[in-house]
């Protein structure tokens, strides 16, 4: 969607508002286009790009004053956009690397790492912004920039933060030719000891991964 058809025409380019919702939207439309898979090559610095331009909007409304909404209680936004179609495109594109490891909160002492899915995280953000993006859209600025400021700090800002870890860690191994090793059936239905977070077999990330990237030769 352009900016024309997001924003009345008075509003000011420059306004806080604005720029945070198109940052917003800019990246709901870009993951939506990853996850169609027309160029699966490219899907991982892709969405380290997305996610990094992402987190500087998280950034600037976390270092906001407390927005205020208007109304004491939320308007009702009616039925929910569902995520579950993107959430498996995602997963699917993403498969080989899809599961990492995170730890919740790193001030919380002796916190175990807990495993984690890309494709779950993206799909959970792009929900938490979509909802704000339709107060957005509905003329509720303010219920807008309440309800992103809130969500980052909240849910979307910690997710968004450890998936941009995760894109640049699969990335980092790729780079510095150092192949990340087999999870060795490490899913997100179990949990992490110290001993499960060490990795072993390469090929699957430069066979999967790094040829595709073009950042090595196919044998």
């Amino acid at each position: 969607m352009s900016d024309a058809t997001l924003h009345y025409t008075t509003q000011d380019p420059d306004d806080f508002a604005v720029q945070i919702a198109d940052q917003i939207e800019s990246f709901l439309v870009a993951v939506a286009e990853v996850a169609k898979g027309d160029e699966p090559g490219s899907a991982v610095p892709f969405l380290l790009l997305e996610v990094s331009q992402l987190m500087l909007a998280g950034g600037r409304l976390g270092a906001h004053e407390d927005i205020l909404p208007d109304e004491r209680y939320e308007p009702d936004l009616g039925p929910e956009q569902d995520v579950d179609e993107l959430r498996e495109k995602l997963a699917r594109l993403l498969e080989p690397v899809d599961v990492y490891s995170e730890v919740f909160d790193p001030y919380e002492p002796r916190t175990a790492p807990v495993p984690a899915r890309i494709s779950d995280d993206l799909a959970d953000v792009i929900a938490d912004l979509r909802h704000g993006m339709a107060h957005y859209r509905a003329g509720r600025v303010t219920e807008a920039l309440w309800w992103w400021q809130f969500s980052y700090f909240s849910n979307w800002g910690s997710t968004a933060s450890a998936t941009l870890r995760a894109l640049h860690s699969v990335l980092a191994h790729i780079r510095l030719d150092q192949p990340l090793e087999e999870l060795d059936g490490l899913d997100t239905d179990q949990a992490l000891g110290d001993d499960t977070l060490e990795i072993e077999a390469g090929k699957v990330m430069v066979e999967e991964i790094a040829e595709p990237l073009g950042l090595r030769s196919a044998k």
